[in-house]
């Protein structure tokens, strides 16, 4: 962003939100785990709302989440309802998943039965997304934190520069006895746009630069868990 775009955009969030703001400048894509903790070390307050920019917020959703907090304490992160800007459902909670759904996502693989079954598992296709559940994972666009057990957890890994921050976040956050809630009454308009999905199957290996960073991610993810199991209530699919 040039610095005069910078300037405009700090000066009309400062007069939206009140002298709190703080607006910190990157000069380059340090990943979006060390842009989540470079906030997280300068913010205060017992609830932490991350949200990506390319998000509407319905109105109350983030007083709903607030609410939730306050009155389950055993929860440590509560996410909305995601919808797209036409108003149908995102699959933002998913369940942990073993290394065979990211090949049936990426190859001919998700297109047999077995594949289809994975995937639809992984995406919780048997959940109709209008009830509040406890749920393994949810999309890190769009999450409410407990702050005090970040303190406990710690912040996202550095080592995700992308992808699996949130999966690993969220399996943190059940090791160590909070839950992860989807509260679909809170709801945000989210434009979600796949960069490491663009051509699909082999080509987005030869030449998509994102598919290899959500490769390496996933590697890293597998590798810091090897032997491990998930946490209860849940499994691998």
């Amino acid at each position: 962003m040039l610095d005069a775009e910078a300037d405009e955009d700090t000066e009309y969030a400062a007069k939206e939100y009140g002298s709190g703001f703080v607006y910190i400048p990157f000069k380059k894509n340090v990943g979006f785990p060390a842009l989540v903790n470079e906030g997280l070390g300068r913010v205060s307050g017992k609830y932490v709302l991350i949200l990506n920019s390319d998000s509407i917020q319905t109105e109350g959703a983030l007083g709903k989440m607030i609410d939730c907090l306050k009155n389950n304490p055993a929860v440590g992160i509560v996410a909305p309802k995601l919808l797209n800007l036409d108003g149908s459902v995102q699959d933002s909670c998913l369940r942990f998943f073993g290394p065979l759904t990211i090949v049936a996502r990426r190859t001919f693989f998700g297109k047999t039965r077995w594949g289809k079954r994975l995937i639809e598992k992984f995406l919780m296709k048997d959940f109709d997304h209008n009830s509040t559940l406890e749920v393994d994972w949810v999309l890190g666009s769009a999450m409410m934190v407990r702050a005090e057990a970040i303190k406990k957890i710690g912040p996202m890994d550095k080592k995700f520069f992308m992808y699996f921050e949130d999966v690993d976040w969220c399996r943190r956050f059940w090791q160590n006895g909070y839950k992860v809630l989807y509260l679909p009454e809170a709801q945000i308009y989210h434009y979600h746009f796949r960069v490491s999905k663009k051509s699909g199957g082999i080509l987005d290996l030869l030449i998509n630069k994102y598919t290899w960073i959500h490769i390496q991610s996933a590697v890293k993810y597998y590798w810091k868990y090897k032997g491990r199991s998930t946490p209860k209530p849940f499994r691998v699919g």
